[in-house]
């Protein structure tokens, strides 16, 4: 159970020292309460191209940056010390838009070496975390993919996904659409916790549910396992998203590089001070001693007796309640530019 004292920490100021700045600064006091912040993005650029053999796919946008989800886990924290901010409450309440990303997506498809990969949504951040219930910016790229033909993939924690049913449901049968929603928890109690701004475990059911409903292939990303903390509720979360729909499950370790490691474990001391100590063995009895793996094929995954047991329950898991893999993106890529044929036709004549 999370007391209020730790409902009431959860809100305050805290971040880890930027290793990018020379000097820190250390509240005498109480740390103030966070505030949200808006910042403008101005590269030049709405696709980010993966390089890491632990992440499936290899092309992403990324509307935002930061995420008000405010997951304690999340991989991607380290990336707003970059920004000169810091990993942990100013990921959550500084996030950064990229207003003109629908433009930056267009004029990517239209560059004779874009072939139609795949796009994922996001990789580095929630492209339907609150913000994007005003600004719109991620259904305005899903309306390029549409008017491309570009095959897509979408990873979020979102109720606010159900918005956009009707342009995933039209990729989905003339290009390609697949969406895994994200959830590690059943409990909602434990959920709040460590994922404090995202919705319950049963919002994010009644997503899968209504998604598959309307003909858009839906999974269930139950990432990150947790050992000691969430792997006892990995029966009822494949149990709960295989009833809603869910067709395929994928599954990751707990992963803390850099930064996300202090604000993790500050977390998991402040909502659970008593069972602290033993969720914090357990993850290290699944990396080696270590509270992380930052080696390339090792990242995602644990080793030794302790995980073997938890991917003996998945494995079982997904046999017995019958889940899939998910859909294929067709080959060749159904990718082609608006009034491409029309040219070619007139190119003819």
């Amino acid at each position: 159970m999370v007391t209020a004292t730790a409902r009431e920490a959860l809100r305050k100021v805290m971040n880890p020292p930027n290793p990018w700045h020379r000097t820190m600064v250390e509240d005498l006091g109480p740390p103030p309460t966070a505030a949200l912040e808006i910042f403008e993005d101005r590269s030049r650029s709405a696709l980010s191209r993966n390089q890491s053999p632990d992440v499936g796919f290899e092309f992403s946008v990324n509307p935002y940056r930061g995420c008000h989800h405010g997951c304690a886990y999340c991989y991607a924290r380290p990336t707003h010390e970059h920004l000169d901010f810091g990993a942990g409450t100013d990921f959550e309440r500084k996030l950064v838009v990229k207003r003109d990303v629908a433009e930056l997506l267009r004029a990517a498809f239209d560059k004779p070496t874009w072939r139609g990969d795949v796009v994922v949504f996001s990789g580095n951040t929630d492209c339907y975390q609150p913000l994007e219930a005003s600004l719109g910016l991620t259904r305005a790229c899903l309306q390029v993919c549409l008017a491309y033909r570009n095959p897509v993939g979408i990873i979020t924690k979102s109720a606010l996904v159900e918005r956009d049913v009707d342009v995933l449901a039209e990729l989905a049968e003339v290009a390609h659409c697949t969406v895994a929603v994200s959830l590690c928890f059943d409990d909602a109690e434990l959920a709040r916790a460590v994922e404090p701004g995202a919705p319950s475990p049963a919002r994010r059911y009644k997503v899968i549910e209504r998604l598959a409903k309307a003909g858009v292939p839906v999974g269930l990303m139950c990432a990150p396992i947790i050992p000691g903390l969430n792997d006892t509720e990995l029966p009822a979360v494949l149990t709960n998203a295989r009833d809603a729909g869910a067709a395929w499950v994928g599954t990751t370790m707990l992963r803390l590089p850099g930064s996300v490691a202090e604000v993790f474990e500050h977390r998991i001391r402040t909502a659970f001070p008593l069972k602290a100590e033993r969720i914090l063995k357990q993850i290290r009895e699944c990396r080696g001693g270590k509270l992380t793996d930052s080696r390339f094929d090792n990242r995602m995954k644990g080793q030794g007796e302790r995980w073997q047991i938890v991917q003996d329950l998945v494995s079982g898991l997904e046999s017995r309640l019958g889940y899939g893999r998910p859909p294929e993106p067709p080959s060749p890529s159904p990718f082609r530019r608006p009034g491409a044929a029309g040219a070619v036709q007139l190119a003819l004549l």
